[in-house]
This record gives C-alpha cells, structure tokens and sequence, in this order.
C-alpha cells in the first residue's frame, strides 16, 4: 500500500461516483465506504510498519550475537570502523525511510479530508426527526364540567443541521413544526401558540421555523491556564433540559428542566473545573439571554428603525448560571440559578390584550441523580435512574404590581418538588419504565411553557401531578413508541399564566365563585401515545 496508490483511488472515487450513481445519497454513500476503507488502509500500514520495526530489531539483535560468539576475538580495528560506517549508514537510511512513510501517511490524511470536504464534509449534515402522536385529552372544570378531546392527532417534524468547521468550532441548527392534523397555514388559533418562547412546541401549523441555531466554539485551555471551555451564541438548545429529558427521550439540553423550559436567544459559556479543582464533573456554566425585544417596525411613521419605545413593555433579560459540583458518571449533584427581569402579564386594562410588565424574578434549583442504584447490586439496579429536585422562585414585583399573589410590590415565594425513578423494562429487552411525581405551592412560578405536554406544565403545577410511561425501540434507535399518562389536580390557579396578578394569580381553586369556576381547570389528564423516527 503506497500514497499514489491511496491517491489514486481518491480519484477514482471522485469520479467514478459522480459519474455512475444515480443520486447525491448514493455518492455520499459510497464515497464515504471509500473513505472508511482508506483510513483501514492507515492503520494497516502503520500497524505493518511498528510489526517489521519489531522484526528488524530481533533481527539485528540475533545476528549481532551470532557475530559475537564467532568473531569476539577475531575482528580487527580496521573491521570496527569499518562496521561501524555501515550501521551508520543504514541508520541514515532507516531514518530517511521512516521520514518518508511518516510524510505519507501526513499526504494521505490530507488526501482524506480533502475527499471528506469534497463529498459531504463542506455542507451541513441533516437529520430528521419525525413524531406521529395522538392524544386523548381530558379537564375538569372548578365547577366540575368536562370538556376534552378524544383524538388529538399532531405531526412534529425536526430537521438538524450540524456542520463541524474545525475541531474547535461548530455549528448546529434545528427546524421544526408541529401542528395538528388538517391545520394550515393562515388559519388563526387562540390564544399565544405564536409567543416566542413557545413557538415549536404546541401544535399550531405547517410552517417551517428555526428552533435553534447557534455556533459553539470549545478549547483545553482558557487564556494560558488548563481549564477547557466553550462559548455559544445564537437561538439556544434550551427546551428538554435536564432531568425533564427522560421522559421525552432525548438528550438533554443544557437548563434544568425543573425551573426553564423554552425557546430562548442568547449565549453561554462553559468551564470545566474537574482537572484544576480535583472534583470529578465539576464544571460552571453562565447564560444570558434576551426573551423580549423592545423596538418598533422598520417601517413605520416615525422614520426610527427599530428605535426604542414606550409603546411597548421593555427588553425582557435573563441572567444565570448552572454549577455542578460533582457527578463521576453514577452519582450526581447540579445546582442552578437565574434572575428574568421586565416579566409581563396581560393588561387588565387593555381592550386588546396587550401586556404590560410586572416585575421580575428569582429562580433556584437543586437535584442529585443516582444513575444507576447500589453497587452492583443487581443488573436491575444498575440500569435504574433516580433523580430528586427541589426548585425555589421569589418574585420581585414592580412598586405598583402583583405578582402571583398578596399586595402590590410584595414578594411572594414559592416551591416545588419533583421526584422520578426509570428503569429497564421486563417484558422487552430495550423498553425503559419511567413515574414521575411533582408538586408545587400556591406561589410558585417555573418558566416552563415549551414542555411537551398538551394539558399544559406538569412542572409549573401549583397542586400535584403524577406521570408514567413506557418508551419501546422498535427497530433499534431509529423507530420508537411511547405510551405516556399525565395527570394534574390543580390546587391553586394561574399555574400556566404569565407572572403577574391577572393570568398569573393565585387563588384557592375550592374558594373560586360559580362564574370563575366555570373557567378554571381543577383536573386535566392526558394520554399520549406515538410513533417517532429518528435518523
């Protein structure tokens, strides 16, 4: 095996495939088997190359030794020197010639990437992700009407893109819709669908929309010390973060779930303190992010771009930061914390709904994870995840606004607890069990509105909420379904409101009057079942 070999059959790979297959897939396809091919051809060479090294060295031991006993009192000075020009020699040679296959093995990695850019290296890398689900919903009013709908049928389509420029920067974008069956373009739909933070995660219609995009640069060291770490910016990845992906079976993202769940613009900054600190998983995380932007049209009579106004409730910002302070890969501790401020509720008095700003607010989180249970105890066990959350939010409402509850500028706190345990199935070989279990108190607040469930939060729950479901591979990672039931009983309302004293408000559902019970749910089930594609 030699470079012009390898080059040559770069080259006719090139060719070959752009000339005979009969689609970019197939090319790609095919190129990237010649590829695999190639860098087996690699690792051949060097692994022939360190085995013939090995091979000459006993070689020359043996020989040497034979020389020895024949010749120990035979060989003359002249000899000596004589030998001793040739081993220098041949040690030139063996240099030069190791020089050379190292130089082509160099030639042929680049040879390699070239090919790599030439089929699909140079253009995103696509996935898909496609979701068929079916929901039978269920509510019980405050005043103990139903209402529901037996076959909520949606499509949820994701398309991933992921392009790595260099070992230390990349980029990864998401675009989505979900929407349900037979829904349009242009047709409205009540309600907030639209907002933001929300937009492709509630089934709404067929418009393509970007969910996240964003780039992500990461390196050993920060400025001369060796602490790894990473920088991103650009719609984040911030829906099925932590703890809360399990359920949806996803990876997670990088919020705990408990406390943020939606859509968000912004950037972060990782560093990884595990080395410098002696800590296994030890690493600090701050976000920022802007959930709201204050600015008039373009186009508009003032003739002011995007210019400020006061027309419209201020940017809406988030500060934060996540610290894990161990977690060697079985036992795990994570903590987080984030500030919003400039939050907004509906308007009491605007005949159109607009939104006014209400304050601000604190948010904490704490969980330990157990991945994996006992030592050894039983496979069982082993393959068993536990997690325990504890979430805190603290209002910080304007002089003259209520948030949630109590008198104008007061603060109010709230909490809420959330417990899960999922294990191997045992009647199948690749499904996983999951039960849930949250509560929270009468002020808690969580910004959680993109979860994926359709009765609305589990998580943001002021009252009790239970969950359990069951997640089955059908054709090994690339075709699953799951069977999933959520249940709500609502203590207080406002559980899914904004985060002032009109949508937010809470009040002791059993004390609500006749006309107001009409209108709140006390109870809301959900059974989900679906079908989902991955590849």
């Amino acid at each position: 095996m030699n470079k012009p070999l390898l080059l040559s059959l770069a080259t006719a790979t090139l060719l070959g495939t752009s000339l005979n297959a009969d689609s970019m897939y197939e090319r790609i396809q095919s190129m990237e088997m010649k590829m695999k091919q190639m860098q087996n051809e690699i690792t051949t060479l060097k692994a022939e190359k360190s085995q013939a090294e090995e091979d000459n060295d006993e070689s020359e031991s043996v020989a040497l030794l034979d020389e020895a006993i024949e010749d120990d009192n035979s060989v003359s000075e002249e000899d000596d020197d004589t030998e001793e020009d040739e081993a220098i020699e041949d040690d030139d040679t063996e240099d030069d010639d190791e020089e050379s296959v190292e130089e082509q093995l160099v030639d042929i990695q680049e040879s390699i990437t070239d090919l790599n850019k030439a089929t699909n290296g140079s253009h995103l890398k696509l996935g898909v992700d496609y979701r068929f689900a079916v929901d039978n919903l269920n509510y019980t009013m405050a005043d103990g009407s139903k209402q529901g709908n037996d076959a909520l049928l949606t499509n949820r389509l994701w398309i991933n893109m992921n392009w790595k420029a260099t070992n230390n920067l990349s980029f990864s974008g998401q675009i989505a819709y979900n929407k349900a069956f037979g829904a349009r373009s242009g047709v409205p739909a009540a309600g907030y669908e639209t907002f933001d933070w929300i937009t492709n995660e509630n089934a709404y219609d067929d418009v393509l929309r970007v969910r996240s995009a964003y780039f992500f640069y990461k390196n050993d060291t920060f400025m001369g010390t060796e602490i790894p770490w990473t920088f991103s910016i650009g719609r984040r990845p911030s829906t099925n973060g932590h703890l809360v992906n399990l359920r949806d079976d996803d990876g997670a993202a990088s919020p705990m779930g408990h406390t943020i769940n939606v859509e968000f613009d912004g950037l972060s900054s990782k560093f990884a303190l595990e080395d410098v600190i002696g800590v296994d998983g030890m690493y600090i995380k701050f976000c920022a992010g802007r959930g709201g932007t204050n600015a008039v049209a373009k186009f508009t009579r003032s003739g002011t771009p995007y210019a400020t106004t006061e027309n419209d409730v201020p940017n809406i910002d988030l500060f934060g930061l996540i610290f894990v302070p161990y977690n060697d890969g079985q036992y795990g501790i994570a903590t987080q914390y984030y500030y919003a401020g400039n939050l907004i509720d509906q308007d009491p008095t605007s005949p159109v709904g607009a939104f006014e700003t209400v304050g601000g607010l604190h948010s904490f989180t704490a969980n330990i994870t157990m991945n994996g249970i006992g030592d050894e105890w039983s496979d069982y066990l082993d393959d068993t995840f536990f997690f325990m959350s504890a979430a805190i939010s603290i209002s910080n409402p304007d002089d003259d606004k209520v948030m949630f509850s109590g008198a104008p500028g007061e603060s109010v706190t709230g909490y809420s607890a959330w417990v899960g345990l999922q294990m191997p199935s045992v009647m199948t070989e690749e499904g996983r069990w999951g039960l849930e279990y949250n509560k929270g108190t009468a002020n808690w607040r969580s910004m959680t509105y993109a979860e994926d469930t359709n009765i609305g939060s589990k998580l943001a729950a002021r009252g009790d909420a239970y969950e359990v479901y069951f997640t089955e591979s059908l054709v090994e990672d690339i075709l699953t379904l799951q069977v999933r039931y959520t249940y709500i009983d609502y203590k207080y309302t406002g559980s899914n409101g904004f985060f002032g004293g009109s949508s937010g408000r809470s009040v002791l559902i059993e004390n609500l009057d006749a006309a107001s019970a009409a209108n709140v749910v006390d109870k809301a089930q959900d059974i989900r079942f679906y079908l989902r594609y991955r590849y």
